[in-house]
C-alpha cells in the first residue's frame, strides 16, 4: 500500500518514475495525484481541431481518415502518413519505418492522439505523435483503451510532456489509486459540513476517476477550496500577527504640516479622497501598523492622498519613504511632491517655510557627493520625506525614525524588496501600497489578503475624456499618413505628443524595457520586425515630422540624459517624445494631448491603460491611437478594440485577468516558482475564495498558531511549499 508521501519509484518502478520526474517533475504519490486532469473527454466525442495552437503539446480525440504508406525515393525510409479528422478539420501524423501501424490505424478507428502541434505549409501536424485507440471490440491490439479502464464514460486528459502522453499518466494514476491508503482529512468535520465539502480521500479519487461530470465538479470544489484555504490561513496569520505588533502611533497634530498643506492646495479632495485620507489618518494614529492597499484609476489622485499621510507621520516626528520602481518615476514623484508642498518642502533653506520639512531623492545614478548628502539627511532625520528607487534598499541607507513606507506600483516589487525597506525601521512602520493597475477582488483577496483595501474610482473635476481608437495599419496602411499629420496638427496648436514603441532598437540584450512583464510579450522570432524607438525617431525626423522638435526616451539612456529629455518635454522644448514604456507611470505633463502606441498588440491591457493615462491630465481632451499591423480578426486586435471601448480600469483589470489567466497568483516575481494553485480560478471562484477567507479567519482567531490543529498546520506546510509560505508569512 502507499501513502501520499510514498515515492513513485516504490509504486511504479524506477523507469516510469524517472520519466515522470524528468518530464513532469512528479516525484511522490502526492505530486502525481495533484497533477489533475486538464479536462475530461467523453468516449466518442471528437476534439475541435480548429482550436489547436502551434507549439502546444496536445491530446486530441479524433478519427482516422486515411493511412497511406510509401517509400521515399533514394532513401531506405518508409513513410506512413496518417490523416486524422474531427470537427471538419484535419491534422497529419507521420511515422518513419513503422509500416505495421497501417494495420492498426485503419480508417474509421477513433482514439486519442498526442504530440506537439506544428505546421508544414498549410497542413497541421502532430510532431513525434503518440496515440492510443479506443477499443473496437476485436481485442487484437495492445495499444488500446478499453471500456473498463475508467470509472465511467469520462476519460481524463492530463497535462503531458514529450514521451509521456496523457494516457501514460492516466495508467500511473490508476495504479497508484489502487494501492493508496485512505487519505486523512486535515479539515475539521464541522468546517466541511458548513461549506458542503467532500472528504479529501473521496475528492482525490473522484477528481481522477469520476462517474460523471457532477462527481468531477464535487471533487474539484473540494480540492480548489483546499488551495484557497491554504493561502487564506497564511494571510489570516499575517493579519493576526500585524494586529499584535506594537507600532509607534503617528496621530495628527493640529497646526502642523497637514493643516498647512491643506491650506495651500489649489483644489479640494474628491469625496472618495477625503474618506480614504481620514481612514488612513485614523490607522496611522493606532498603535499597530497600518497595512493598506490604495488602488485606483490612473489620475485619480492617489499621490496626493499618500502625501497627506506622509506629512502626518512627519508631524508626529517620524520619516516617510516612497519607493518607486524607476528613476523616471522617482524623479517625477519628487517634482510632484515639491510642487504640491511649495515652501513646505524646503525646511532650513532660503525661502522655506518655518514649519516645513526636507524632501530628498535617492537613486542609484546620483553623484557621490549628492548621494552622500542625501544619506546624511536621511540618517540624521533632517529629511522628513525620502523618495527613491531600489537604492533605498541598500544596507548603507539608514533612517533616523522610519514611520511610513509607501510602495508605488506594487506589482513591480517583490515581497522581499518591500520588507527590506520596512526592516530599516526601529519599530514596525505603517505600510501604504499603491497601484494604478486596479486589482480584481479575487486577486486582492488571494495575493494582498493581509492588506485592507481602498479604491479610488472618482476622477478629480476638470479631467477631460481620453478617446481611444484602434488603427488597423495592415488593412488600412494609408491611415498612417493621417496619424502623422494629426500629430503635426496637435503640435501646431501648441500641444505635445507621445509616440510609444515596444523596443529600444539598439540591439543590446533585452531590447523591450520590461515590456513582456505585463502580458504583451515580444516573440524572439519577430522582435526584429517590431517598431523601435530609435528607428521610429529617425524615420519621423527624416520624414513626416521633420519640422518638429523630437525627443527620445528609453530605459538604457544615462540618468542625466533621461532627466534632460524629460525636463525638455515638461518645459515644452520637446514637442514629440518617442519613448518605450519607461513613461508608463508617473509622468505628468498637462500639455500632452495625444499618444500614438505603435505595435500596440505587443502590450498588455494594463500597460495600455497606464500609457494612455499620461494624456488628458490637464484641461485638454486626449486622443490615444493604438496602431496594430495584425488582421482585424486576430484575437490580439480584438483585445485592442476592447481596451478602446472602456476607460474603466477595474473592468480592464478583469479583461487582463481573462486574457492572461491566473498565472501564479502568489506572484511569479515573488518567488520564481511555478504555481501551487492548480484548480482555483480567480475568474470563477470568488465565492469559494470569500468562504475560505471567512473560515480561515475563524480558525486563526481561535488558534493563531494552529497549536490545537496540528493536522491543519501540517496541511499548511504541505499545500504551500516552504519558500512560498516564507514569502507569505513575512510581515
Amino acid at each position: 500500500m502507499a501513502t501520499m508521501d510514498t515515492l513513485l519509484r516504490d509504486v511504479l518502478g524506477g523507469r516510469t518514475a524517472n520519466s515522470l520526474d524528468k518530464g513532469l517533475a512528479l516525484v511522490t504519490v502526492a505530486d502525481l495525484l495533484h497533477h489533475y486532469p486538464r479536462r475530461f473527454a467523453e468516449r466518442g466525442e471528437l476534439t475541435d481541431l480548429s482550436q489547436l495552437v502551434e507549439g502546444d503539446e496536445v491530446t486530441v480525440q479524433a478519427e482516422v481518415s486515411s493511412a497511406k504508406s510509401r517509400r521515399i525515393p533514394g532513401r531506405k525510409l518508409n513513410l506512413l502518413e496518417v490523416v486524422i479528422s474531427a470537427g471538419g478539420r484535419q491534422a497529419t501524423l507521420s511515422f518513419f519505418n513503422q509500416p505495421w501501424r497501417e494495420k492498426e490505424l485503419r480508417p474509421g478507428r477513433r482514439g486519442f492522439f498526442s504530440g506537439k502541434v506544428t505546421r508544414f505549409r498549410t497542413k497541421l501536424q502532430l510532431n513525434q505523435p503518440d496515440y492510443i485507440l479506443l477499443d473496437d471490440g476485436d481485442g487484437d491490439g495492445e495499444n488500446e483503451l478499453r471500456a473498463d479502464d475508467f470509472a465511467g464514460a469520462l476519460i481524463p486528459v492530463y497535462p503531458a510532456a514529450s514521451g509521456i502522453p496523457s494516457w501514460t499518466v492516466a495508467k500511473c494514476v490508476r495504479l497508484v489509486l489502487d494501492q493508496l491508503d485512505e487519505v486523512a482529512d486535515p479539515l475539521p468535520f464541522e468546517l466541511r459540513a458548513r461549506v458542503g465539502l467532500l472528504d479529501v480521500d473521496r475528492a482525490i479519487r473522484q477528481i481522477h476517476r469520476p462517474a460523471d461530470r457532477a462527481e468531477r465538479q464535487q471533487a474539484r470544489n473540494r480540492l480548489a477550496f483546499d488551495e484557497a484555504f491554504g493561502v487564506q490561513l497564511v494571510l489570516a496569520q499575517r493579519r493576526h500577527a500585524n494586529a499584535a505588533n506594537p507600532a509607534i502611533a503617528r496621530p495628527p497634530r493640529a497646526g502642523g504640516l497637514v493643516d498647512a498643506f491643506g491650506e495651500r492646495l489649489p483644489f479640494t479632495f474628491t469625496g472618495e479622497q477625503a474618506v480614504i485620507a481620514d481612514e488612513i489618518a485614523r490607522e496611522l494614529a493606532a498603535e499597530h501598523p497600518m497595512q493598506r492597499l490604495l488602488q485606483g484609476e490612473v489620475g485619480s489622485g492617489k499621490t496626493v492622498v499618500a502625501l497627506r499621510a506622509m506629512l502626518q507621520v512627519v508631524d508626529a516626528g517620524g520619516q516617510a519613504a516612497l519607493l518607486a520602481p524607476t528613476e523616471v518615476l522617482a524623479t517625477q514623484h519628487l517634482a510632484t511632491i515639491t510642487e504640491l508642498l511649495g515652501s513646505l518642502a524646503h525646511a532650513n533653506q532660503l525661502g522655506g517655510a518655518e514649519q516645513g520639512t526636507a524632501v530628498v531623492l535617492l537613486t542609484g545614478s546620483m553623484s557621490t557627493a549628492a548621494r552622500r548628502a542625501a544619506l546624511l539627511d536621511i540618517a540624521s532625520g533632517a529629511a522628513g520625506i525620502v523618495v527613491g528607487t531600489h537604492a533605498l534598499l541598500q544596507d548603507n541607507v539608514q533612517f533616523a525614525d522610519l514611520g511610513l513606507v509607501v510602495v508605488d506600483e506594487q506589482h513591480r516589487f517583490g515581497v522581499e524588496q518591500r520588507d527590506a525597506l520596512r526592516g530599516k525601521a526601529v519599530a514596525p512602520p505603517h505600510l501604504l501600497v499603491m497601484t494604478a493597475t486596479p486589482i480584481p477582488r479575487t486577486v486582492a483577496m488571494t495575493v494582498f489578503g493581509d492588506l485592507e483595501t481602498s479604491e479610488l474610482r472618482e476622477l478629480p473635476s476638470g479631467r477631460k475624456e481620453v478617446k481611444t481608437q484602434v488603427v488597423p495599419a495592415a488593412e488600412k496602411p494609408e491611415w498612417m499618413d493621417r496619424v502623422w499629420s494629426r500629430i503635426a496638427e496637435e503640435v501646431a496648436q501648441g500641444y505635445q505628443v507621445y509616440v510609444v514603441c515596444p523596443r529600444i532598437g539598439d540591439g543590446a540584450g533585452d531590447d523591450t524595457d520590461g515590456l513582456a512583464g505585463d502580458g504583451g510579450a515580444v516573440d524572439d522570432e519577430t522582435a526584429g520586425q517590431t517598431v523601435s524607438v530609435l528607428n521610429t525617431a529617425a524615420e519621423l525626423a527624416a520624414g513626416p515630422l521633420a519640422h518638429v522638435r523630437l525627443g527620445v526616451m528609453h530605459g538604457r539612456l544615462p540618468a542625466e540624459e533621461k532627466t534632460r529629455v524629460m525636463q525638455a518635454f515638461v518645459d515644452g522644448d520637446c514637442q514629440v517624445l518617442v519613448a518605450t514604456t519607461v513613461i508608463e507611470v508617473g509622468v505628468n505633463v498637462a500639455n500632452a494631448s495625444m499618444m500614438v502606441v505603435l505595435d500596440a498588440d505587443r502590450f498588455g491591457v494594463s500597460q495600455l491603460h497606464q500609457l494612455r493615462g499620461r494624456i488628458g491630465r490637464g484641461e485638454l481632451a486626449g486622443l490615444c491611437l493604438l496602431v496594430s499591423r495584425l488582421p482585424i480578426a486576430h484575437p490580439s486586435f480584438v483585445r485592442l478594440q476592447e481596451v478602446s471601448a472602456t476607460r474603466d480600469g477595474f473592468e480592464l483589470a478583469m479583461l487582463d485577468l481573462r486574457q492572461r489567466r491566473e498565472g501564479d497568483v502568489l506572484g511569479a516575481a515573488q518567488s520564481g516558482r511555478r504555481s501551487q494553485l492548480k484548480l482555483l480560478s480567480l475568474l470563477g471562484d470568488e465565492e469559494l475564495i470569500r468562504t475560505a477567507r471567512v473560515e480561515a479567519q475563524q480558525v486563526i482567531d481561535a488558534d493563531p498558531t494552529l497549536s490545537a490543529h496540528p493536522e491543519l498546520s501540517e496541511f499548511l506546510w504541505s499545500s504551500l511549499d516552504s519558500e512560498r509560505t516564507e514569502f507569505l508569512q513575512k510581515s
